[in-house]
C-alpha cells in the first residue's frame, strides 16, 4: 500500500491556528505582562480586594515590595491577587495576619500554599477556629520567618513607604480576637494609611490616649490619616467620634460582604463618616478598591 500523503492544511486552518496563538499571547500580556509595567516607579499601590465578608489588603510599595494584610474568609483571595499580580508572580515578601478570626485569615492558608512568603506577621493570640488552626499549621509549614508584632516595629517596604505597628503593645493571647487585632499605619511621603482589623472603640480610644501622651511638639498626630480602613467592616463596634476626630480621614474603606446577616456597614458608622465629611468606599458595592499615591496625592482607580 503506497504511503499516505502528509496531512494538506488548509489557508484557513493556518489562520485559525495563529489566531488561537495571538489570542494566548494577548491573554499572558494582560495576565503578567500589564501588571508587572503597572508597578514601581513612584507609585505605591494600595487594593482593598473584594474577598466578601473579611478584610484583604494588597500592598506593593515603589520598588515592589508586596505586603497582604488578612486573607478574607476563603479562597477567593487568591482569585483577586491574580489579578493584581499577575498570574505568574508566586512570591509575596510579608503576610500580616491582624487576627485570627475566619474573615480574616480563611484565606490565608490557600495563599501559604500558592506563594512562597518570606516573612509572617502575627500576634500570639490563636483563636480556636479550625481556619485559624489551618493558617498556623500551614504557616508552620512555610518555613518563613515569623514575627510577632509590637508597637514600634517597623518594615521598610522601600521606596520611603514605612508601615509601623501602632497595636499590641503586649502579649495580647488572652485578649478577646478582635481586641488583639493588629493596627498599623502606612506611611509614604505625605499619605497615610490606617489599618485597624477589628478592633473594638476600647483600643481606638487606647490609642488616641497614648497618642496624647506623646510629646507634641512639631508632630503630627501618629494616627491621622488620609485613608482609614474602617475597623470589623463597619460595625457599630469599632469608628467611634474619639477615633475619627482623632485620625480625621478623607477616606473611609469598609469591606464587608453584600447582603451579609451582621448588617454591615451599621448605619451609625455611616451617619458618623457623613457628618465628619469623609468619603465611604465599600467593597461589597464597588469590588476591588485600588488606591495609588505618588507620595504627595492620592488617586483612585476606576
Amino acid at each position: 500500500m503506497p504511503p499516505k500523503p502528509p496531512e494538506q492544511i488548509s489557508f484557513w486552518g493556518v489562520i485559525v491556528r495563529w489566531g488561537l496563538l495571538f489570542v494566548l499571547l494577548a491573554g499572558a500580556v494582560v495576565m503578567y505582562v500589564v501588571p508587572a509595567l503597572e508597578r514601581g516607579g513612584d507609585r505605591m499601590v494600595v487594593t482593598f480586594l473584594d474577598v466578601g465578608q473579611g478584610d484583604a489588603i494588597f500592598i506593593e510599595s515603589p520598588t515592589g515590595v508586596q505586603m497582604l494584610i488578612d486573607g478574607g474568609p476563603d479562597a477567593t483571595v487568591l482569585r483577586r491577587l491574580s489579578q493584581k499580580m499577575g498570574f505568574f508572580d508566586r512570591s509575596i515578601d510579608v503576610v500580616l495576619a491582624t487576627h485570627a478570626d475566619k474573615d480574616h485569615i480563611g484565606g490565608l492558608a490557600d495563599v501559604l500554599e500558592r506563594y512562597a512568603v518570606a516573612e509572617i506577621v502575627m500576634t500570639e493570640n490563636k483563636g480556636e477556629s479550625a481556619a485559624a488552626e489551618a493558617f498556623f499549621e500551614r504557616a508552620e509549614a512555610e518555613q518563613a520567618r515569623v514575627t510577632y508584632a509590637r508597637r514600634g516595629m517597623q518594615y521598610d517596604l522601600g521606596g520611603g513607604a514605612i508601615l509601623t505597628i501602632l497595636f499590641p503593645d503586649r502579649d495580647p493571647s488572652l485578649l478577646e480576637s478582635n481586641t488583639s487585632s493588629i493596627v498599623a499605619r502606612l506611611v509614604y511621603g505625605d499619605s497615610e494609611f490606617l489599618f485597624t482589623g477589628d478592633s473594638p472603640q476600647a483600643i481606638e480610644e487606647h490609642l488616641v490616649m497614648l497618642d496624647r501622651n506623646i510629646p507634641s511638639a512639631g508632630r503630627r498626630s501618629e494616627l491621622q490619616s488620609d485613608v482609614l480602613k474602617a475597623g470589623h467592616h463597619g460595625s457599630r463596634t469599632s469608628s467611634s467620634e474619639l477615633f475619627l476626630d482623632a485620625v480625621r480621614p478623607t477616606y473611609a474603606i469598609i469591606s464587608s460582604g453584600k447582603d451579609n446577616s451582621y448588617g454591615h456597614p451599621h448605619k451609625e458608622v455611616l451617619a458618623a463618616l457623613a457628618e465628619a465629611g469623609v468619603i465611604t468606599k465599600n467593597t461589597a458595592e464597588e469590588g476591588s478598591i485600588t488606591i495609588v499615591s505618588d507620595g504627595s496625592s492620592l488617586r483612585l482607580e476606576d
